[in-house]
């Protein structure tokens, strides 16, 4: 066991059960803003530039982080399983939604993004064998449940089958995965370190898609409110973020922490109305407190781990 998993062994369990939870809430408040604000960028940014570029520039922040506090170097098996990081959250999801939300709104891609939470106590179980209570498993079907009518009644996100729903079916599960290997890594590596290492393992691939974006439309010309947008998804969703959202998971359990995800679209439809102007009204609220409800059941609820892999 090394020291970052000593520490966390030695606290209390349930300071460590707090702890997770509010460092995993960090990284969903700073996630809940990703859809919006990707949905502002799209209208003026090729989606590719949006995906590659934001995973570009954080890449270049976490070098630079990780060169000022000389990190040391990953070993053996962890350069793969940082590629499997890589491959879900910082070229999966980002890639995926960018793409997807062309051409839906904010509010449906987050009635699919509402599956993450499952999504990934599922990666969690398959992962880091932990084991859910069953009425760990009630809460998060009923949370999934309320999080698909509460956007199918406000948002209107379950008005037809999109093409772009396999885009965003395939993010959760790319995610999901991430998810769960990303905090298995942060016992070791450490959470920021776990995403500045994935950045720079999945730098190689997008540096060239992002240059073919800009060789195929040209440097992209767009106004200073889509530039903060896709300042906002590089320097927040896909690298300071995880700061938070992987020390959470990694002070787990992971299935638990992952179910703050729930309040997620909640907090996505909120700043869609704060940001875009979108109206909102007493159901709004209502399934709001139904949808928090559930997430808070879903923490409270024990999960066991039978260990590591």
């Amino acid at each position: 066991m090394n020291s970052k998993s000593s520490a966390i062994a030695s606290t209390s369990p349930a300071l460590l059960s707090r702890a997770g939870l509010v460092f995993g809430f960090l990284g969903v408040l700073a996630f809940s803003f990703t859809l919006p604000f990707t949905r502002i960028a799209v209208e003026q940014l090729d989606p590719l530039f949006i995906g590659a570029g934001r995973a570009a520039v954080a890449a270049v922040l976490a070098i630079a982080v990780l060169a000022l506090t000389r990190q040391r170097l990953p070993r053996g098996a962890q350069w793969m399983r940082l590629a499997v990081v890589a491959a879900g959250v910082v070229a999966g999801f980002p890639l995926l939604t960018s793409f997807a939300l062309q051409t839906v709104p904010a509010a449906h891609g987050a009635v699919v993004i509402g599956l993450l939470p499952a999504a990934t106590a599922i990666a969690a179980v398959i992962r880091a064998t932990e084991r859910p209570s069953i009425a760990f498993w009630i809460a998060s079907g009923a949370g999934v449940l309320a999080v698909i009518a509460f956007i199918a009644v406000a948002g209107g996100g379950l008005d037809g089958l999109h093409p772009s729903d396999l885009l965003l079916l395939g993010a959760v599960v790319l995610a999901a995965i991430g998810y769960a290997e990303g905090a298995l890594l942060s016992r070791e590596l450490g959470s920021w370190q776990t995403i500045c290492w994935a950045l720079v393992v999945a730098l190689p691939v997008m540096v060239p898609l992002t240059t073919v974006s800009v060789a195929n439309h040209g440097w992209p010309q767009a106004d200073a409110p889509h530039w903060l947008a896709f300042g906002y998804l590089a320097l927040v969703s896909m690298f300071l973020g995880f700061f938070a959202w992987y020390r959470g998971l990694a002070i787990g359990p992971i299935a638990q922490v992952s179910q703050i995800q729930l309040v997620q679209p909640v907090l996505t439809i909120v700043w869609s109305a704060l940001i875009v102007g979108e109206r909102l009204d007493l159901l709004v609220w209502l399934g709001a407190l139904v949808v928090v409800a559930c997430a808070a059941t879903a923490v409270r609820a024990r999960v066991a781990s039978a260990g590591l892999r």
